[in-house]
C-alpha cells in the first residue's frame, strides 16, 4: 500500500541544513518535476513536441506580445534552441509574431486561437497535479514551497520571476 507522503508528512529536522535534509529536498524535488512533467508529456509526445515547446506555450500564454529577446532571457536557452522551438510553433499555427510598435524590428509572440488551446490543455493537467498537492499540504507548506523555490532563483533573475506575478 503506497504511503500518502502529504498526509503523513514528515517535518524538516531542527538541522534542516544537514546533508541528509539538504538531499531529500533535492531527491523530493527531482521526482516531483518528475512526475510533473509527465502529466504532459503524452500531450506533448501526441503533438510531436517536447518540453522545450511547452516552456516557451506557456510564458507566451502568461505575457501575450512578449518580445522574443524577453522570452530569450527568461528561458535561459540558445538563440538557435528558440528559433527551432518558434518555427515549429508558428508552422503548427501555435504562435504568431507581429513586429513591435516602437522598434518594427522587434518581434512580439502571441498565441493563436489553436495554440490557446492546446495550452490551456497542458496546463489544465498542471494544474490538476499542483492543486491537489496544495490542497493536501495547506497554505502554510505552500508558502514554504514557494520560498525555498524562490531561493533557488539568483538574485538578479528576481525581477523577471517577479513580473510574471501580474500577468
Amino acid at each position: 500500500m503506497p504511503v500518502n507522503m502529504a498526509a503523513n508528512p514528515s517535518s524538516a529536522s531542527p538541522l534542516f541544513l544537514r546533508e541528509p535534509e539538504i538531499r531529500r529536498g533535492i531527491e523530493l524535488l527531482y521526482f516531483g518535476s518528475t512526475h510533473v512533467t509527465r502529466s504532459i508529456d503524452r500531450g506533448l509526445a501526441r503533438k510531436g513536441m517536447g518540453r522545450a515547446h511547452h516552456r516557451a506555450l506557456y510564458f507566451i500564454a502568461r505575457k501575450p506580445d512578449m518580445a522574443v529577446s524577453d522570452l530569450l532571457a527568461l528561458l535561459g536557452i540558445t538563440k538557435q534552441s528558440l528559433g527551432r522551438v518558434l518555427g515549429e510553433l508558428s508552422e503548427r499555427g501555435y504562435v504568431e509574431a507581429r513586429p513591435g510598435e516602437r522598434d518594427r524590428r522587434q518581434r512580439l509572440l502571441r498565441l493563436t486561437k489553436e495554440g490557446e488551446a492546446f495550452e490551456a490543455d497542458l496546463y489544465n493537467a498542471l494544474r490538476e497535479r499542483f492543486a491537489a498537492a496544495y490542497s493536501e499540504a495547506g497554505q502554510g507548506a505552500v508558502s514554504g514551497f514557494w520560498a525555498v523555490l524562490e531561493g533557488l532563483v539568483p538574485e538578479e533573475e528576481r525581477p523577471r520571476v517577479e513580473a510574471l506575478r501580474g500577468a
